[in-house]
């Protein structure tokens, strides 16, 4: 019996601290600022959200093999609300933010990439921090409900892209959400 809740306490001891140090604790803010203006170099995807991060790995080591252009931040434009679109019919953007050294390079891209410059205006911010796969996970459960509450709060439309912005060299998720009034 003492073993077993040794067993369990080790256990919920360990949850927690993974917990802790994932972000589970963290309060998420949100604010509204002018970004944007990057080079993405993407694929449409449709279906599943969680598939993204194998499309954009594929892209991040096709960019390197076939063209020398190395990337440190990744990117998920997400259309869809997957609580209220079966996940087949979901619509994103999956890709890579190519650095303003490599922007000369992007003339010679295949058309299988598709390349665009995101818009410039204001959005609503949070940000959480990345200390790996599981902070994503976190940064699920954490920021969509701040930003839920933040456009309730502020009278913005709930629709509206969110794009997710995975800046390795900063160990942060941005997020981006599109303000409609």
């Amino acid at each position: 019996m003492k073993i077993t809740l040794i067993i369990i306490g080790v256990t919920l001891a360990l949850i927690a601290i993974v917990f802790i140090y994932y972000g589970g604790l963290k309060k998420v803010t949100c604010r509204v600022e002018k970004q944007g203006g990057e080079t993405l170099v993407y694929k449409q995807m449709t279906g599943d959200y969680a598939k993204s991060a194998k499309l954009m790995d594929e892209i991040y080591y096709s960019l390197i093999k076939d063209y020398g252009i190395e990337t440190f931040k990744g990117f998920g434009i997400y259309y869809d609300n997957p609580k209220e679109i079966d996940k087949s019919k979901l619509r994103s953007e999956i890709g890579c933010i190519i650095e303003e050294k490599d922007s000369s390079k992007v003339a010679q891209l295949k058309e299988d990439l598709k390349i665009k410059t995101f818009p410039e205006k204001s959005y609503i911010i949070a940000e959480f921090a990345s200390k790996g796969k599981l902070s994503i996970v976190f940064g699920l459960m954490k920021v969509y409900p701040a930003m839920d509450k933040f456009v309730k709060e502020n009278g913005y439309k709930k629709e509206g892209a969110v794009m997710e912005i995975y800046d390795v060299p900063n160990k942060k998720i941005v997020y981006r959400k599109e303000i409609i009034e």
